[in-house]
């Protein structure tokens, strides 16, 4: 039991993490109608802008807000250097762009900061508390679950309770009625690119100090298990993409703890090739209206 526990929490900690990298993924998907392959990247780039600025400072805190910022940036260059010059007519096209700039950041980062593992310390404890003889949660634990909640709760009440989270949807779903109306489309189609790429940075100086450490392959599994967390959720939906994000970390914590590590790559195929079979759209897609 107490094993099931600590499973189980382990899972909810790496899960919130998943569910932030994505909803990265579903604000780019509803902003661009693009599945951002190269986001995982895109975060790992951001990572080490705060591994330069921390080494250079001494400060965690101040390469942790400097790697948000570069996030924000990136995320805009990125949309308005490249992105917004692909014909979208085929949605292979983005999709091939997207992975061409992996290969193109990912390159990049090797040259400059070599291809080994650098170490990525926590800002907290990551030794779990106990409670009546039960491993809990750790410092570290509780801190990304508080980060993850004020990142879904704020960008929950930006889009449902703000002027801009209005325009960003309306933007997304109806583009020409929407300049027709005065919204700067192509405005909050980079704002919804920076804000997925600063949430995405945000995930993975979370996960990094968890994994081996710093690399320009860090974020590739990671980008994995968000991905089928945001297909099991449905691209249309950022709730979904929470919720998928904390069962993919739970089913990866109970199949490594039971099972063995080996077999996590294939739990997470199974799970895709399952949700795909029975609600191709995800499980928490919108019904679509049946045409006759």
């Amino acid at each position: 039991m107490d094993r099931f526990v600590f499973l189980t929490i382990d899972g909810l900690s790496r899960g919130a993490v998943y569910a932030a990298f994505a909803l990265a993924l579903v604000l780019i998907w509803r902003a661009a109608r693009v599945v951002n392959f190269a986001q995982g990247a895109m975060a790992v780039a951001a990572a080490y802008v705060a591994y330069t600025v921390s080494a250079a400072t001494g400060s965690y805190w101040l390469g942790f807000a400097v790697a948000l910022v570069a996030g924000l940036l990136l995320g805009a260059l990125v949309d308005r250097v490249v992105m917004r010059h692909v014909d979208h007519a085929s949605h292979l096209n983005p999709v091939i762009v997207a992975l061409g700039l992996v290969l193109l950041i990912q390159a990049v980062l090797g040259m400059v900061y070599g291809n080994e593992f650098r170490p990525a310390e926590a800002p907290f404890s990551r030794s779990a508390l106990t409670v009546g003889g039960v491993a809990v949660l750790s410092p570290y634990d509780l801190f990304v679950f508080a980060t993850i909640g004020v990142v879904v709760s704020g960008l929950a009440w930006m889009f449902a309770r703000t002027p801009v989270g209005l325009r960003m949807r309306a933007a997304a779903f109806a583009p020409e009625v929407s300049r027709l109306l005065g919204v700067n489309v192509g405005g909050m189609l980079t704002l919804g690119w920076a804000l997925a790429s600063g949430v995405g940075a945000l995930a993975a100086m979370l996960v990094i100090p968890t994994e081996l450490g710093l690399h320009p392959h860090a974020m590739d599994l990671v980008f994995v298990s968000a991905f089928t967390a945001a297909v099991v959720g449905g691209l249309d939906s950022p709730p979904g993409a929470v919720v998928g994000g904390l069962v993919v970390g739970l089913l990866l914590s109970y199949v490594s703890g039971y099972a063995g590590s080996d077999l996590t790559p294939l739990a997470v195929l199974v799970l895709l090739l399952a949700v795909l079979l029975v609600r191709p759209g995800g499980l928490f897609a919108p019904v679509a209206a049946r045409r006759v």
